[in-house]
């Protein structure tokens, strides 16, 4: 995969969001990584073959083949990944369960320090203390939110987040592959190789702008690095270039 150093993380992306940090948080982490992973993987492999064979037909095999494997490959990674962070949270859940249950001095402790370390004490510190140890439900959220940082998530989740990274995969793919359909080769590697550059630019200048840093440094990092990434691509299809193409 490109881009490694640069895609999307989904935990980066939550943490660092200007809004609710669940489901529209998720999703639109979940679209940009898909269609910018999908972008640059695609446009690497058609460059490449383009390249190589400068026939249009092969290319466009070669690009729908690649956007397709590579829609269900990260759809799958999103499902898999999804299930893991539920499998997480629920076993530090059952966790904090069983140590209420057995050290709740300890833990009653450590919500003490939580709410200490945000400038609460005295009388105030102590009525919240009791406030949420008196219910163990409220208690393990507490814990689970302000000392393990995590957030709930759930099995249903899985499914639709692979259905988003799967389709915006598509999508992504799709847009270096487009010039391919109506331009002569020679003339769709450029006019490819822009339009991706100009789209991963809007993705990285919008990701800093929900996030944290400059747009525009953010997507002038973003277009060259994947476009970059792409080129390595074509350099390969160029040393392996069949002859008589």
């Amino acid at each position: 995969m490109f881009l490694k150093e640069h895609e999307v993380r989904r935990e980066d992306f939550l943490h660092h969001a200007h809004f609710d940090p669940h489901r529209k948080a998720y999703e639109l982490a979940d679209v940009i990584l898909g269609g910018q992973d999908g972008l640059v993987n695609v446009l690497g492999v058609i460059l490449g073959v383009a390249a190589a064979t400068n026939d249009p037909r092969i290319v466009l095999v070669a690009g729908m083949a690649a956007t397709f494997a590579e829609s269900v490959s990260m759809g799958a990674v999103a499902y898999t990944s999804t299930v893991a962070e539920v499998d997480f949270y629920e076993s530090e859940r059952e966790r904090e369960y069983r140590h209420i249950q057995d050290v709740p001095h300890l833990e009653r402790q450590e919500i003490r320090q939580i709410y200490t370390e945000k400038g609460f004490k005295g009388e105030l510190l102590e009525r919240i203390v009791d406030t949420i140890t008196a219910n163990e439900d409220v208690w393990v959220a507490v814990m689970m939110a302000e000392e393990h940082r995590l957030t709930p998530a759930n099995r249903r989740s899985a499914l639709r987040s692979a259905l988003i990274v799967g389709l915006a995969a598509i999508i992504g793919s799709l847009i270096p592959l487009a010039p391919f359909i109506l331009l002569p080769v020679k003339l769709s590697i450029w006019v490819s190789i822009a339009v991706s550059a100009l789209v991963l630019f809007v993705v990285g200048a919008y990701k800093a702008k929900v996030t944290i840093g400059r747009p525009g440094k953010s997507g002038l990092e973003m277009a060259l690095i994947g476009t970059v990434s792409a080129l390595v691509g074509y350099g390969v299809g160029l040393i392996l270039r069949i002859p008589n193409h």
